[in-house]
């Protein structure tokens, strides 16, 4: 059975009612069992979850060699341009904490990649209990663009280390306090164009970063995409 994205996030709360589910993590070595009770093993765990639910659901997929590029899942196993699914999951009581992606890697992958614009997001926020008990408080299934926004010095929310660029990380996309998340995919692209040009690491590929992505684009899609300036659109996002 092969399904959309869509399809396991509706199958996963109106069918299986994740959200009502109670579950627990065992750890098993000689003759003995424990419970684990740390908050931050639960969501690698829960993307191992998944997988396990796809297999017993018969729903059809391949998982992708790279690691450290979305997607996890290839839910069209005969065309990996299409059905990306990345599992993403964190403690619902705080912030996203997770990682989005490399940026040097990410800006490279959707110029060449296009498709890899539109891995749809299934976000797990999972609460552990002190005895245990994990639940899902909420599900999601987001395009990157609904949940990531800028920065007051930078066009996308980085993880910047000693000057140097690193990970994309995301906002806050469920309260209405705070930044407001990109409005659509071409406010994302020229906000990953102008971090291109204010990252030292990648400022010698920006005079032609956007001239390329677009006509991959078109290429690929037959779409021709018109992405606004920087300049035109920060205020929306930086002037909040």
């Amino acid at each position: 059975m092969r399904l959309t994205a869509q399809e396991v996030y509706d199958k996963l709360i109106n069918e299986d009612q994740i959200l009502q589910l109670k579950g627990q993590i065992r750890f098993y070595l000689g003759d003995v069992d424990i419970v684990v009770k740390q908050r931050d093993v639960v969501g690698n765990i829960i993307q191992e979850w998944l997988q396990g639910w796809l297999d017993k659901r018969g729903i059809e997929y391949a998982l992708n060699d790279n690691s450290q590029m979305p997607p996890d899942f290839f839910l069209n196993p005969d065309d990996e341009t299409t059905g990306l699914l990345e599992v993403k999951a964190f403690n619902r009581n705080a912030s996203p904490g997770f990682d989005i992606a490399d940026f040097r890697m990410y800006e490279e992958e959707i110029q060449k990649k296009p498709y890899m614009l539109h891995v749809d997001y299934l976000i797990f926020g999972y609460d552990m209990s002190d005895d245990g008990v994990v639940t899902i408080k909420d599900l999601w299934l987001k395009k990157v663009w609904e949940i990531t926004r800028a920065m007051n010095d930078w066009p996308i929310n980085l993880q910047v280390k000693k000057n140097v660029v690193q990970k994309i990380r995301p906002g806050v996309w469920y309260t209405e306090k705070g930044r407001i998340m990109f409005e659509s995919m071409e406010d994302f692209i020229a906000a990953i164009d102008q971090t291109v040009w204010q990252n030292p690491a990648t400022r010698r590929d920006s005079g032609t970063w956007m001239a390329r992505f677009l006509r991959y684009y078109e290429e690929f899609y037959k779409i021709k995409l018109n992405v606004p300036r920087w300049d035109d659109i920060k205020d929306k996002y930086q002037g909040q």
